[in-house]
């Protein structure tokens, strides 16, 4: 049975370090799946560093911008898979709408990520989504900034009620704010 965990945190909060270590604690190999296209040479920079700090430990990358389901089971081999991250996904498949004219209401999250959390929990091993917290700040000015917060807040709602274990980061530091053996109702 697999194991999932959400880490959350705001911007720069040091999530995705904590998510890596945690990642790197658990044995076996480990696929990293990038939710991040690469756009300008400064996100080509931030990608590298990335890649940098994975390179010492055995690390496998899967860059996958919308596809998370065949990026988990594409990595069926490793027993531990780290995604970073849910937010930049959401992002991407509104981007993905909007080449298209169309859009992503709220209702429509939960079944796009249906086949994500199904690949999650059938993968067997251990699942590590990074999100960013985005319900903490202002509320965003335009109606296309405000659907983004929507959507990426209800998926970190979905993907923390899947999950075994849920972490904030702040500051670096890491609250356990859901424990293995707690379970809440759908609210």
């Amino acid at each position: 049975m697999s194991k999932l965990v959400l880490v959350s945190g705001g911007s720069r909060s040091g999530k995705s370090a904590f998510a890596q270590r945690l990642a790197e604690g658990w044995a076996g190999p480990r696929a990293f799946v990038a939710t991040c296209p690469v756009i300008d040479p400064e996100m080509s920079e931030r990608v590298r560093c990335h890649q940098l700090a994975r390179s010492s430990s055995d690390w496998r990358t899967i860059e996958e911008p919308i596809d998370l389901a065949a990026a988990i089971l594409g990595a069926h081999a490793e027993p531990v898979v780290l995604i970073d991250c849910l937010t930049l996904w959401v992002n991407n498949l509104l981007h993905a709408a909007g080449q298209k004219e169309e859009t992503i209401a709220e209702s429509e999250i939960s079944r796009l990520l249906e086949p994500v959390v199904q690949a999650a929990h059938n993968h067997g091993g251990r699942i590590v989504f990074v999100t960013n917290e985005v319900g903490m700040g202002l509320v965003p000015e335009t109606p296309l900034g405000r659907r983004f917060r929507d959507l990426a807040g209800r998926a970190n709602q979905i993907v923390a009620d899947e999950s075994d274990e849920v972490f904030l980061v702040v500051c670096g530091q890491p609250l356990l704010i859901k424990p293995p053996s707690q379970k809440f109702p759908n609210t």
